[in-house]
């Protein structure tokens, strides 16, 4: 049995309003150098100029691109594509959906959370894009505004190059009114490691001998560092006591710890955990252990106090071991 169809097909939700730059960060993720084949579910192929470099085929409502990625639109339904590309001989491990800019996310959201899909899928996290330029004071009046950014797991204040400062606060004031605790990435032209927003793939190659490599090559792109982003890995042959990582996740993770993953190994648990945090949500997933038990963590964040964040796992461990 493979990972996938263990863990489920990660899905992100792209979603923010017209001329956010939901589009130009689709473009990056079709064009990735993830080495994942990626299915993206657009409502229209006008609104996103493929590279035609990229483009292998091409019918009416599937485009097929040269590095295994494929972009759908959702002409009959949102329920009928997922349905095509689970079923699809060629698999894809990552679904990408774009909402229209008016569209409220909740019902997507729905969909892979209360449906049967749950079984074959995993929401991986919804990123709201918001124009820096624009998003005036008229649209915090907007149900639908509220919404996507209520709803947004990492909130992408893209266009940032456009505004003055005291702009800038305004919108992030606005955006803590509605969420409590908000992961905000400033972006031009919607650029952003894509490291931050999707789940590269840790949990599903840590088995594999080069993981370590690929993990390397993600986390410490040149691409984070460039822009202030840090990753710390955490390892401890000593398990977490549950309680505290608990209390840790709740009250002690630093703000600017933007994306979380990895394995976690509790006290008087015999299973193995798999821990996946993106913006404000989390979630841990248990299995049988296939390996000696063991702390396999990746945080990364923005300005990240290194040391005291360790510190802090450290003092998660158990201080008695009892299986």
């Amino acid at each position: 049995m493979s990972e996938i169809s263990q863990q489920g097909l990660p899905v992100t939700i792209i979603t923010g309003f017209l001329g956010s730059g939901k589009t130009t960060l689709l473009n990056q993720i079709l064009q990735n150098e993830l080495n994942q084949k990626v299915a993206v579910l657009v409502n229209e192929f006008g609104d996103i100029n493929i590279d035609s470099q990229l483009l292998v085929a091409y019918d009416d409502d599937m485009v097929e691109l040269s590095n295994g990625c494929i972009c759908c639109t959702i002409n009959e339904g949102l329920v009928e594509a997922v349905t095509r590309i689970l079923a699809r001989e060629s698999k894809v491990e990552r679904l990408i959906i774009e909402t229209t800019g008016v569209a409220d996310p909740l019902p997507i959201i729905l969909t892979f959370v209360g449906s049967d899909f749950r079984d074959f899928t995993r929401l991986d996290s919804v990123i709201t894009l918001v124009d820096a330029e624009t998003f005036t004071p008229e649209h915090f009046e907007s149900e639908v505004a509220y919404k996507q950014i209520a709803y947004g797991d990492i909130l992408l204040l893209n266009k940032t190059d456009l505004v003055d400062r005291e702009q800038l606060t305004a919108l992030e004031t606005y955006i803590a009114s509605v969420k409590n605790n908000p992961r905000i990435i400033h972006t031009q032209y919607a650029q952003v490691p894509l490291p931050l927003i999707l789940d590269v793939g840790l949990t599903q190659t840590d088995s594999l001998p080069e993981a370590k490599h690929r993990e390397h090559h993600h986390y410490h792109s040149h691409h984070l560092e460039a822009d202030g982003f840090v990753s710390l890995s955490f390892k401890s042959d000593q398990p977490f006591d549950v309680y505290k990582f608990q209390k840790f996740l709740n009250e002690g993770l630093p703000l600017e710890v933007f994306r979380a993953k990895g394995i976690v190994w509790f006290a008087g648990s015999q299973l193995r955990h798999i821990f996946q945090l993106c913006g404000q949500r989390n979630d841990i997933k248990s299995e049988p252990w296939s390996t000696p038990p063991v702390n396999q963590l990746v945080f990364i964040g923005r300005h990240l106090d290194t040391d005291k964040l360790r510190q802090q796992l450290n003092d998660c461990l158990a201080t008695s071991v009892t299986v």
